[in-house]
């Protein structure tokens, strides 16, 4: 059953409080409890240049609340948050005026996104429920009104200074504009069993069977300039996944930091690959098995209240491949959220397949470091989608002199070019969106 986890991490929680409190040795679960949120107002624009394809928009205020207990005893302890987003009415009457990424086409939505039993010791964590992930390919991709979650086991352990051993097991998982957790993920067509999810890929035809999560495993590192991660991924009956990067930051004592960073990816069709068993079509190409492999590098500077930088990836043509090798990311799809360097804020090397990118970018902070500006130029070569490029401005101001924790965001960015309707009509696409978001 679908909250068989949940029921019983809760239960295994509440169980064990109970054992404590008769114990005398729960008197700090709330006294030592957080409970902390977010109020978010996105307004989203999408903007055509091709007349046949109407512009779209979305308005959403939101509420993140998480609440977190004391100490049970023992290192136990329970965690929740609770996620509500609405429209406030101004959902357009035609669908296809809608922005439906921001939070789905309905006028509200809310879930329990978080809800698990934790345990901690010096060197160990254990978190077992419902729960926001953190790793470079299965994230909480957290750039609309409402985080992606995961019904997930994590272990994270430290068995030395500067190390971490990550284990995780997902089951079901939430997309950005879901009210519950299904067994899906972004290759399912919106709305599957139910799931009023938005944004993805939608490849899969409705009658594929249910998704049955993830075994990821990672070691990261880090010390002095050096920080790096690799990492293991079984997406199951889609795709198994070995992940490294890392960067190296040469310190002058000047303020002007270089630094190299490298990233390396291979990927392949686990023993029943649901996509080559249905040879679904993804990026305009039909496989008949999955192969992906994709490296990068990212050299620059860091700079006095800034840094500049420029990066370049290259993902392999692979011929009878899923894609010609496009990467197979159940997660990030679509979402543009996964960690190559050259991906943009509209999409990435992983929405556009095999071919390579290259990428500069410039982050500067002026007036006291509460004004934050990002610039930033892509440029992609592929194989399936031709030749586009992205132009990117984001513009951050911090309010705290007005409200701590308000700040007020603008990202833009223009995609022209391109082939195979990567943007509607080959045209350009412009995408506005302006996030005010206070922290309390």
């Amino acid at each position: 059953m679908r909250n068989t986890l949940i029921v019983a991490a809760v239960g295994l929680a509440l169980g064990y409080a109970s054992f404590s409190a008769h114990a005398d040795t729960s008197g700090n679960i709330f006294t030592q409890g957080h409970v902390d949120g977010e109020l978010r107002l996105y307004n989203f624009d999408r903007m055509y240049s091709t007349a046949s394809v109407p512009d779209a928009h979305a308005l959403s205020g939101a509420l993140l609340l998480n609440a977190q207990t004391g100490d049970f005893g023992g290192g136990f302890s329970l965690g929740a948050s609770l996620v509500s987003a609405n429209a406030f009415g101004t959902q357009d009457s035609n669908p296809a005026k809608i922005d439906t990424t921001l939070m789905g086409p309905n006028n509200s939505v809310s879930a329990l996104s978080q809800a698990y039993v934790q345990y901690k010791a010096s060197n160990t964590l254990v978190r077992v429920g419902q729960q926001y992930l953190n790793t470079p390919w299965m994230g909480s991709s957290d750039s609309r009104v409402m985080p992606a979650a995961y019904q997930a086991a994590l272990v994270d352990f430290k068995p030395a200074k500067g190390w971490d051993l990550v284990g995780v097991r997902s089951f079901g998982w939430k997309s950005r504009t879901s009210d519950s957790f299904h067994f899906d993920n972004l290759y399912y067509p919106a709305t599957y069993a139910g799931d009023s999810s938005y944004g993805g890929i939608g490849g899969l035809p409705s009658s594929a069977r249910s998704a049955r999560g993830t075994w990821a495993a990672g070691a990261l590192y880090g010390n002095g300039g050096f920080k790096g991660q690799a990492w293991y991924y079984d997406f199951i009956d889609f795709a198994r996944m070995g992940y490294v990067d890392g960067t190296y930051t040469f310190k002058t004592g000047t303020g002007f930091d270089p630094f190299i960073s490298g990233q390396y990816l291979d990927e392949s069709a686990g023993s029943s690959s649901y996509l080559v068993q249905n040879s679904v079509k993804l990026l305009g190409m039909p496989g008949n098995r999955v192969k992906s492999r994709a490296w990068g590098t990212d050299v620059g500077v860091n700079i006095p209240h800034g840094k500049f930088e420029v990066a370049y990836n290259k993902i392999s043509q692979q011929s009878g491949a899923v894609g010609d090798g496009a990467i197979i990311s159940p997660y990030t799809d679509a979402y543009a959220t996964d960690p190559l360097y050259t991906t943009s804020m509209i999409r990435g090397m992983v929405e556009q397949g095999p071919g390579h990118a290259w990428k500069t970018k410039l982050t500067y902070n002026l007036f006291n470091d509460k004004l934050n500006v990002m610039v930033a130029y892509a440029k992609y070569t592929t194989v399936l989608r031709g030749s586009s490029h992205d132009v990117y401005v984001d513009l951050t101001y911090s309010l705290d002199g007005v409200l701590k924790g308000l700040s007020l965001r603008n990202r833009w960015e223009r995609s022209s070019g391109g082939a195979n309707g990567l943007n509607p009509g080959n045209g350009s696409f412009t995408y506005n969106r302006v996030m005010i978001d206070y922290k309390f």
